[in-house]
């Protein structure tokens, strides 16, 4: 399996005044593989520390912070000799020892010359906990589920995905019936690195179902675990109700939606517990259509996302028939499993930060809005074939926006000022 994110890693790897790296992201979605994996290409030797139920390294950085003393035990654990030229050092479960993650300053202003990781699922839980960050010491990176293009990798299909960011549309559009199949697979497989993997190996819906709803389990199990016990049920009813939030026609979080009389402060920390966890992806709405869009961001207005689009069609119990039934997989929960998937190759496979606009009195809503090369580019998704625009001919006549997107099931065509790309292309933003 490749993951395009090991390119970043080894840019940073070179990159001039670099700093410990903490790597980012939810559980499951492969970081410890990856950080390994960087260390076998990119590196002549790895040094791989993982703190979970791992008391001696702990106890390793209880002590002070001089790091001569921290690498001779680190030579020690991993049986090798850390150089700083040709050697990756990884901690991994960061979290489990604050004391680690405290210890990266003392890298970067001391040791620069050691390339070090970190990784940590519920590192932003553990902040809570009034650990200290080493802010301005450190470079980070998120890290999401397989992309599409990184799935069609995982199964096979590397040219279809190279030529995804290549400039050949017609070459895209030749093969739009291969594309969209595989589309249909990854919305319904998603891109959690053991459901992919088992996926290409095996194709079978039902177990593919039965991996996601396990993971469903452990990461509610998590809230449990990690979570302070009186946000535990906020962050249920926060997490139970994404699924009908999307479902609605207009995709804006409700709080009446969590339960009567449920308001926003109360539920407020859960949300941004969620999000901490890597487990949603929170896109504002904006109040003004300006540039930038980060200044005018409404933070009372707000839609929430999965980290996956096949979690998400597990927690809502999606059938797995659907998979095999036309294009019905695409207008289930009225276009909601389309929107989670364009949300998360945005975010995961673009440079892109997403925000949403809707017109005053709601008589139109932008699904999308991103700031590139300083305008702005609505984007509107479609969950099937039908080319109808309204909500981006308003935006365009009120603002008069030069470009506008649309995602659909059609092919690659441009129609004046607007750019019709597929489904299975959203990288070419």
């Amino acid at each position: 399996m490749d993951r395009t994110i090991i390119s970043r890693l080894a840019e940073w790897q070179k990159k001039e005044g670099r700093k410990p790296l903490i790597l980012k992201g939810a559980r499951q979605v492969g970081k410890t593989w990856v950080l390994k994996e960087f260390g076998r290409r990119c590196f002549k030797k790895t040094a791989y520390i993982t703190f979970f139920k791992n008391q001696r390294m702990k106890d390793v950085f209880e002590g002070d912070y001089n790091l001569e003393r921290i690498l001779t035990n680190i030579n020690i654990e991993c049986k090798t000799e850390v150089t700083p030229e040709d050697t990756l050092i990884i901690f991994d479960e960061i979290q489990e020892c604050p004391r680690a993650l405290e210890a990266l300053k003392y890298f970067c202003e001391e040791a620069p010359e050691y390339a070090v990781a970190a990784a940590g699922s519920l590192l932003g839980l553990a902040l809570h906990k009034d650990i200290s960050f080493p802010v301005g010491k450190v470079d980070s990176m998120n890290m999401y589920p397989l992309s599409f293009r990184e799935f069609l990798m995982a199964m096979g299909e590397n040219q279809l995905a190279a030529v995804l960011t290549e400039s050949d549309t017609g070459l895209i559009n030749d093969f739009h019936g291969t594309y969209s199949y595989w589309l249909k697979n990854y919305m319904y497989v998603g891109g959690m690195p053991e459901i992919v993997k088992y996926f290409s190996e095996h194709k079978n819906y039902e177990e593919v179902r039965a991996m996601q709803n396990q993971i469903l389990a452990d990461y509610e199990d998590d809230f449990g675990k990690h979570i302070p016990k009186e946000q535990v049920p906020k962050v249920r009813l926060v997490w139970n109700s994404i699924p009908l939030q999307l479902a609605k026609e207009n995709k804006k979080f409700f709080f009446g939606k969590i339960k009567e009389g449920a308001r926003a402060k109360d539920f407020e920390e859960a949300i941004e517990l969620l999000k901490d966890c890597g487990l949603i992806t929170k896109v504002q709405k904006v109040s003004k259509p300006a540039v930038p869009l980060k200044t005018y961001a409404d933070f009372t207005a707000f839609k929430l996302y999965f980290v996956d689009v096949g979690l998400l069609g597990a927690h809502a119990g999606l059938d797995a028939s659907s998979i095999l039934d036309g294009n019905k997989l695409f207008v289930e929960f009225k276009g909601a499993i389309t929107e989670q998937y364009v949300l998360q190759q945005i975010v995961s496979d673009t440079k892109n930060i997403p925000y949403y606009y809707s017109g005053e009195k709601a008589t139109y809503e932008l699904d999308f809005l991103i700031q590139k090369n300083g305008e702005l580019v609505p984007i509107e998704v479609k969950a099937g074939e039908n080319l109808r625009s309204k909500s981006l001919a308003f935006f365009r006549e009120k603002y008069g926006n030069k470009t506008a997107v649309r995602f659909s099931l059609a092919k690659i065509c441009v129609q004046d000022w607007l750019l019709n790309l597929p489904l299975y292309a959203v990288a070419r933003l």
